[in-house]
């Protein structure tokens, strides 16, 4: 088991899913990021253009998502000079279960001339300054084993905002090597598990979403995510991670809660 994913023989659009997709909910779902991450590798492979890269990401999670093989579907839905919007789709043999919206734009030819004070600046203590917590699971493989965390504040049973380094291990389609925007996505759709605030054995506290906003492209190995969550007594929650590599800022990644006694 080399990868999240396996490439099928015959079918350039279908993928099998291995254990290192495993969530931590159930031993039969796969963790929301690794599948995040297929949609971003089919999705930039998708009419690829010259000078143009994905800026945002939104992924809808249709619902559990079984370690199984999954087919993806992909298309440019809007065209344009500037931008243009693709929809993917992922789908088991019983109908889809994620899909997701990427606009794609054009980068500037040359750079443009901004004030450096209007820039994004600052920055996390780095990886080598972090250290490594258990993540809270029972299963032997699963995602958990698929990636590295390493915590700056925050740890998986210290409720509260946290700041966490994440790193793949192995890439999410095996025979590539994980682009940045799939890295990015693998690691954000884990702002809500590095800083939840509700205990892990007795609530659920599933993203129904994902959304990835990039205003640069990501950098490195490692992604960081300043991350808080906000639940609300309704059952439904926000979690929000300011995104970062190790030169600085990248963007943000939103997801919405549902908030659940288990």
């Amino acid at each position: 088991m080399d990868a999240f994913y396996l490439p099928d023989s015959e079918d350039p659009n279908r993928f099998h899913s291995t254990e290192l997709t495993r969530g931590p909910w159930s031993p039969h779902a796969q963790h929301a990021g690794p599948p995040s991450a297929l949609l971003g590798h089919v999705i930039e492979r998708c009419e690829p253009r010259e000078g143009f890269r994905v800026g945002r990401v939104a992924v809808e999670i249709l619902g559990p998502v079984p370690i199984a093989p999954l087919t993806a579907e992909v298309r440019v839905t809007r065209p344009g000079r500037s931008v243009e919007l693709i929809e993917a789709t992922l789908s088991t043999e019983q109908g889809p279960v994620l899909k997701a919206n990427a606009w794609r734009l054009r980068q500037a030819e040359p750079e443009l001339e901004l004030p450096v004070e209007i820039l994004p600046t600052g920055t996390r203590p780095g990886p080598d300054a972090a250290r490594v917590e258990p993540f809270p699971s029972t299963q032997e493989v699963g995602f958990h084993t698929g990636i590295e965390y390493r915590f700056v504040t925050g740890a998986f049973d210290e409720p509260g905002p946290a700041v966490c380094w994440i790193r793949l291990r192995y890439p999410i389609v095996a025979g590539t090597t994980a682009s940045p925007l799939e890295r990015t996505l693998a690691a954000a759709d884990s702002g809500n598990g590095v800083s939840a605030v509700l205990d892990w054995d007795r609530y659920l506290f599933i993203n129904t979403d994902l959304t990835v906003i990039l205003h640069r492209e990501p950098a490195g190995e490692w992604v960081c995510l300043d991350a808080a969550t906000y639940p609300d007594r309704s059952g439904v929650g926000l979690a929000e991670s300011r995104l970062f590599d190790e030169k600085g800022p990248l963007g943000r990644g939103v997801q919405t809660l549902f908030l659940s006694p288990r």
